[in-house]
């Protein structure tokens, strides 16, 4: 019995060499991508205790609701804008994304901050007739471009304060924080300061409204 050996034309042979080759290189572009894949939060709080300017004369209790805000910011995506290019457009980096919503981080870091300024933080389930309640809303949350080479965090909110469901006074805070690097890295870092900030300026708004003679 004769003994034949198959093979493919050179043709074959090369346009099979190069499937495989397209193959291997769109498995390391994928695996690439997976491990750009980043997770941010703000970090851990600051160890540096916040003291309001009038300070109360006893520890404030106040009821901290969740922070709202557009659709937008109750999802982990990251956004930024190109004000130098088109800033109605909200553009999102592709593969790096928040640890949680960032209403959520948000809310977390005021309450936190809130806390160090040895104010008595509760939740909504622990609301009772007399304590204030602290509502808050944001406006904007995103790294913005200035330009190709300067970038910052920004954030804009309105916060709100009740007592027995009347308004007590409502004010509007904005805080912009330079960006270190032009990435996701340093919008993170940069908006994760400017909610420190904005925190700081929440609490001492809170002290100087004199809440416990309401």
């Amino acid at each position: 019995m004769n003994r034949h050996t198959f093979r493919l034309p050179a043709s074959s042979t090369s346009a099979v060499i190069a499937a495989v080759a397209c193959a291997l290189l769109l498995a390391g572009c994928g695996s690439q991508e997976r491990a750009q894949n980043t997770v941010y939060d703000f970090g851990a709080p600051s160890l540096r205790p916040f003291t309001p300017a009038t300070p109360p004369a006893s520890p404030l209790a106040i009821v901290v609701m969740d922070v709202t805000g557009p659709s937008g910011l109750d999802t982990e995506r990251m956004f930024y804008r190109l004000n130098y290019a088109d800033a109605q457009q909200a553009r999102t980096y592709a593969s790096s994304r928040w640890s949680a919503t960032p209403v959520a981080l948000v809310t977390t870091r005021i309450k936190t901050r809130l806390s160090q300024a040895h104010m008595k933080v509760l939740s909504a389930t622990d609301a009772a007739n007399g304590i204030p309640i602290l509502r808050i809303e944001i406006d904007d949350f995103v790294h913005a471009f200035q330009s190709e080479g300067q970038s910052e965090g920004r954030i804009m909110l309105r916060a709100s304060v009740f007592t027995e469901h009347r308004l007590v006074d409502q004010r509007s805070f904005e805080r912009s924080t330079p960006a270190s690097s032009q990435d996701a890295a340093g919008g993170a870092a940069a908006l994760a300061a400017s909610t420190d900030q904005l925190s700081d300026d929440i609490g001492a708004w809170l002290a100087a409204l004199d809440l416990q003679g309401k």
